[in-house]
C-alpha cells in the first residue's frame, strides 16, 4: 500500500488530548496549525499566508512523550502518514460536506530554529512490576527420579549421651564429641569387669575351665 509521508512545520493549536484505548494502548491527540510565509513585494518583508489545521495522532511510547513534552503554542515538526477524510453534517447542522487532513505521526520534535529544548531520554519499564508478579512455586521432586538407595534409607538414628551403640564384631561404638565424655567411663569399667571374668580361672573338680562370659 502507498503511503504519502509528509513532514509538517507549525504550532500547537490545542492542548493534547492523551487517553488509552479499550485494547490498553495509549493515545494523544493535539491540532497543528500550520502557517505558510511569503514574501511581499509590495512590503518588502515576509508575511503570512493561509493558515492549514491537521489534526496529529500519535500511539504508545510517542503518545506519552508527546503528553509530557508539548504544550500550546510551541513550535513543532511533525513527520508521519497523510490521510484525508471527508464526510457530511447532518441535516440539523446544516448538511454541508467537510474535509479533515489528518497525520498518523512517527516523530514529533520542537523546531530548534526558533527556541532551545533539553532532551531527556526515557527508559521504558514493563507495566507489571516484580513485586506485582506471583512467586513461581517450588520445585517438585519426583519420587521416581529419586535414586532406589536413597529411597530404602530411612531417618538415621542419632546417638545420645550415655548410651552405647553396638557394631557388628559386639564392641562398643565409639561417641563423638561431647557424647564421647559420657560414654568413655561406662565403655572403660564395662572393658575391665568383661577382662577379669574371662581371664580369672574358676576351679570346678580338677580341671580348671574360665569363667563364662555374662
Amino acid at each position: 500500500m502507498n503511503e504519502t509521508m509528509v513532514t509538517l512545520v507549525g504550532n500547537a493549536a490545542t492542548a493534547v488530548e492523551h487517553r488509552q484505548t479499550t485494547a490498553g494502548v495509549t493515545v494523544a491527540r493535539f491540532r497543528l496549525a500550520a502557517t505558510s510565509r511569503r514574501w511581499d513585494k509590495a512590503q518588502e518583508r515576509w508575511t503570512d499566508g493561509e493558515t492549514s489545521f491537521y489534526t496529529v495522532r500519535s500511539w504508545r511510547g510517542l503518545a506519552d512523550n508527546v503528553a509530557a513534552s508539548v504544550a500550546v503554542g510551541e513550535p513543532l515538526v511533525v513527520q508521519g502518514r497523510l490521510r484525508l477524510r471527508e464526510g457530511e453534517q447532518p441535516p440539523e447542522k446544516g448538511g454541508q460536506r467537510w474535509f479533515s487532513a489528518e497525520v498518523d505521526a512517527v516523530a514529533i520534535g520542537h523546531d530548534l530554529s526558533r527556541g532551545t529544548a533539553a532532551f531527556r531520554r526515557v527508559t521504558r519499564v514493563s507495566r507489571m512490576s516484580t513485586t506485582d508478579q506471583e512467586p513461581s512455586p517450588a520445585p517438585r521432586v519426583d519420587p521416581e527420579q529419586v535414586p532406589s538407595e536413597r529411597r530404602d534409607l530411612g531417618p538415621q538414628p542419632r546417638a545420645s549421651a550415655g548410651r552405647l551403640g553396638s557394631r557388628p564384631d559386639g564392641r562398643p561404638e565409639v561417641a563423638v564429641g561431647a557424647e564421647k565424655e559420657a560414654v568413655e567411663p561406662v565403655a572403660e569399667a564395662v572393658t575391665k569387669a568383661v577382662t577379669k571374668a574371662v581371664t580369672g580361672p574358676i576351679t570346678r573338680g580338677n580341671s580348671p575351665q574360665k569363667a563364662a562370659v555374662p
